[in-house]
């Protein structure tokens, strides 16, 4: 079954979707077909992402919302069902990080990252659960690539430890929702050539030459694609997985030749 064909029709709510991977998922899914919602902290930063999506022919609700504040994703997911009927898919890619030594790190930045991060992802997938197993449904997050979120990334302690429990949380949720029929999966890029990414960075991904097998930084329409896939039923015996897309093959150690 052609990837083009799989979403058609679906509705499809994707948090943390005024830039960057959030925005290209969005914009990927509605150019197959799905009926799109996104959200973000304000509403003036999601609304031209949506009326980009309406004017490409794509039904969308843009809704402003707070991921770490129940009550708000509450009625993320009241509006959603009240416009399109049913929760097809829940992609969790809300996310804040900083860069900052441990010792440095206060105990409000701390909490910050753990309740955007993890804490975001426990709010709206427990509440739009029920509509997801009605609709036989699936949960897409996003991790870590393996580096971080198996070992650590220096200063980044408190988002690595946010998406590792991600990581685990999917496996568990999994379980869990099997009999449900849904299907819980994660995806854990690396570096992703979006505006945050770039700025960090100091390059963007048209200085660096892809070809070259230690690539480190994907475009969002790579990480898109595989949401993509996840959501439709080419995947159907894929769950509780967490597939890596960070474009570096994962090799322990160089031998001696």
């Amino acid at each position: 079954m052609s990837l083009e064909t799989t979403v058609g029709g679906t509705t499809v709510l994707i948090t943390g979707a005024s830039s960057g991977i959030g925005e290209v998922v969005a914009k990927r899914f509605a150019a197959n077909g799905a009926n799109i919602v996104i959200c973000s902290r304000n509403q003036e930063n999601v609304d031209p992402v949506a009326e980009q999506i309406r004017d490409s022919g794509s039904n969308t609700l843009a809704v402003e919302c707070d991921v770490t504040d129940r009550e708000a994703v509450e009625r993320l997911i009241t509006a959603t069902v009240e416009e399109f009927g049913t929760i097809d898919t829940l992609i969790n890619n809300a996310g804040t990080r900083f860069m900052s030594d441990f010792n440095d790190i206060s105990e409000e930045e701390w909490k910050t990252v753990i309740d955007v991060n993890l804490h975001g992802t426990y709010h709206c997938t427990q509440a739009a659960g029920k509509h997801l197993k009605e609709a036989s449904g699936t949960v897409i997050n996003f991790g870590l690539s393996s580096a971080a979120n198996q070992r650590g990334t220096p200063s980044l302690s408190h988002y690595s430890a946010a998406k590792a429990a991600v990581i685990n949380l999917t496996t568990t949720l999994a379980y869990e929702w099997a009999v449900d029929n849904v299907r819980v999966n994660c995806i854990a890029p690396g570096f992703v050539a979006t505006p945050a990414v770039e700025t960090g960075l100091g390059i963007s991904a048209a200085e660096i030459n892809r070809t070259e097998i230690k690539r480190s930084i994907a475009l969002p329409e790579e990480i898109a694609n595989v949401a993509l896939f996840l959501a439709g039923p080419d995947s159907s015996h894929i769950v509780g997985e967490t597939i890596t897309v960070d474009g570096i093959p994962r090799i322990e150690e160089t031998p001696e030749l």
